[in-house]
């Protein structure tokens, strides 16, 4: 078999075995944000029924999911104290990530490897191309 055939032909298996788990892992659920709840209450439940928090729905790890949206009683607003903005960004709570998914990460890790993989590939090429020379 011609070596670039090889080539072409273990880039595609690389590829297939290190994208391929990661987009079932992708698709399994959908991701759930604040926005795609009403109520603050209801982003709680979600967040009480599994506290290790895939979703990201308590970002500043306080165990509150979803602050900032309405609750959905107006006795339930009346009760809560008023409360000064935080200072320190996403130290604070305003916002921001908690970090890459096991899925994006494991996709990183699958292209880098499937980079080097193609590098190396293509200076075994050009070192027997020079020899023959």
């Amino acid at each position: 078999m011609n070596i670039g055939i090889r080539a072409l032909s273990s880039t595609a298996v690389a590829i297939l075995l290190t994208t391929g788990p990661a987009a079932v892992a992708a698709h399994a659920k959908a991701d759930l944000d604040c926005s795609d709840f009403k109520y603050q209450e209801d982003a709680q439940a979600e967040l009480n029924r599994n506290p290790s928090d895939p979703n990201r729905l308590d970002e500043d790890n306080d165990g509150l999911a979803c602050e900032w949206l309405r609750h959905k009683s107006s006795t339930a607003l009346s009760t809560v104290a008023p409360t000064t903005v935080p200072q320190r960004g996403v130290m604070g709570g305003l916002g921001g990530s908690t970090g890459p998914a096991d899925f994006e990460v494991l996709g990183g890790v699958g292209l880098t490897v499937v980079g080097l993989g193609l590098a190396a590939g293509h200076l075994m090429l050009r070192r027997r191309r020079l020899r023959r020379r």
